[in-house]
This record gives structure tokens, C-alpha cells and sequence, in this order.
């Protein structure tokens, strides 16, 4: 799993960077570092709205099988995670050594306890480039946003 490694990891600092390594941003890690240092939060998600349009018609049908309302190819948004998380230490206590634990374990096991995790909307460049889409833009968009990533 994606969290069991940092367990194994000796000596980390109070607060710590995560992050997979399929992400192209500008986030300014100082920044984030701060915020997440400075709420005394446990685990701080950065995440993104993305919103996806849906090809279809969705009906709103109630129990009984009928038709109470209908939305013609709407757009649903919704926070998701950019796989760039702050940590504290503390973190540490619920990552079981033995087996494979990954960040969706984690977070259930903190909404399970009532263990509150941070989240903090990014609003700006991110793509997961190991999504083929986001690949495909990020190819497209490198060049002209080059000064965003410090690329010299």
C-alpha cells in the first residue's frame, strides 16, 4: 500500500511532504508546508475541484419508481485528492508495519475514529499526468507554462 513505506521511514521531521510522483503543479510546497505546520492538523489533503460532464440525461427517480425530476447532460464537481498530502508524525501510530496499507485505508480508519483530516483547496495548475488526458494536455501546455514549474 501507498502509506505502509513511510512507516519504515526512520527519523522524519514533525511534518512532512507526501506525494505521488505522477503530478505536475505549481503549488507552492512552502506554503502548503506552513499552513499545515502551523494548523497543528494531523494529515492535510491538497485538493482540486474537477468537474465532469455526464454524456446522459440523469433522472431523479423516487423509491416508489417515478420521475420527480431530470437534468439534460449536467456537469458534477467535486473536491479530489492531487495526491500531494502534508503530514504529521503522529500519523505514524495508525500505519500498521506488517501489511499493506494504502491512503484509502488510512482515511477510512481516520473517518471511522472521528480522527479529522485537513483538506485544502488548490486552485491552481495541477494535472495527474498518469491519467492519459491529463498526460496529453500537460504535453500540449508544457512549453507555453514553463515558467510556472521553475524550468529554466
Amino acid at each position: 500500500g501507498t502509506m505502509a513505506p513511510i512507516a519504515k521511514i526512520k527519523n522524519l521531521p514533525d511534518n512532512f511532504l507526501v506525494m505521488n510522483g505522477d503530478i505536475l503543479t505549481d503549488l507552492d510546497f512552502s506554503s502548503f508546508y506552513e499552513s499545515h505546520s502551523q494548523s497543528k492538523d494531523i494529515f492535510t489533503i491538497c485538493s482540486k475541484i474537477r468537474k465532469n460532464k455526464v454524456d446522459y440525461g440523469v433522472l431523479d427517480v423516487s423509491q416508489e419508481g417515478y420521475l420527480f425530476g431530470f437534468r439534460e447532460k449536467p456537469s458534477v464537481s467535486y473536491h479530489v485528492s492531487t495526491g500531494i498530502y502534508m503530514l504529521n508524525k503522529a500519523v505514524l501510530q495508525y500505519i500498521p508495519r506488517d501489511k499493506p496499507f494504502g491512503f484509502d485505508n488510512l482515511m477510512q480508519l481516520f473517518i471511522d475514529i472521528d480522527l479529522k483530516v485537513k483538506v485544502e483547496e488548490f486552485k491552481g495548475y495541477w494535472l495527474d499526468i498518469g491519467r492519459p488526458d491529463d498526460y496529453m494536455q500537460a504535453i500540449e501546455e508544457f512549453d507555453a507554462k514553463k515558467g510556472l514549474f521553475n524550468c529554466d
